[in-house]
């Protein structure tokens, strides 16, 4: 599957394959474009930052939109292994067993992949924040609009995280994502 396939089946409302955490990593690619964008627009007059600094920021952020959108197809993929699980025979009390794990491991990859794509947003975050008054005024929509887009994206990799834990059993596995989750959710102001 491909980004665009991604794409194509989040805004497809009969399509339930892609979900919230595929969408939280295509906002993240998208504030993180912005904000290069804004940072490229800033260069030549210099406000506040040097050429190099703001060609830095904007090199970073393309490449944390490229793993964000990378980050969309993780996160389709690791849905469907929980798909998978749950598809698995239950008839004896092998079957069970062998069942609920596998849908405790596929559940773990699931919370991860929202995990390490709300790491890279929260970086893009820090992008944006340096650009704070020291950007082209003429771009500061589209800062505030790429600002709104990561808060947007963090939450959404929470919320992903969080609907997985349930179907995880190990209660210190859960404990490491709750307190990844509570670092992630310092980063937004819509949490």
């Amino acid at each position: 599957m491909t980004q665009f396939d991604v794409l194509n089946k989040i805004i497809d409302s009969r399509d339930f394959t892609v979900g919230g955490g595929s969408a939280a990593a295509l906002a993240g690619a998208m504030a993180a474009g912005l904000i290069g964008m804004v940072a490229r627009l800033s260069i030549k007059k210099g406000y506040g930052l040097s050429k190099e600094e703001y060609t830095s920021i904007a090199d970073k952020a393309d490449k944390l939109s490229s793993e964000l959108l990378e980050g969309t197809v993780k996160d389709t993929e690791s849905f469907k292994k929980i798909k998978e699980a749950y598809a698995m025979p239950k008839e004896t009390e092998d079957d069970k067993s062998a069942r609920s794990l596998a849908v405790e491991k596929a559940a773990v990859g699931a919370a991860t992949v929202p995990l390490y794509n709300g790491k890279i947003c929260k970086w893009v975050f820090d992008l944006g924040v340096l650009l704070k008054d020291k950007s082209n005024p003429n771009a500061a929509s589209d800062l505030e609009e790429g600002n709104l887009l990561v808060n947007a994206a963090i939450l959404g990799c929470v919320l992903n995280i969080e609907a997985n834990l349930p179907l995880i059993k190990d209660e210190n596995i859960k404990e490491k994502f709750q307190q990844e989750i509570n670092y992630l959710k310092q980063y937004s102001n819509n949490i």
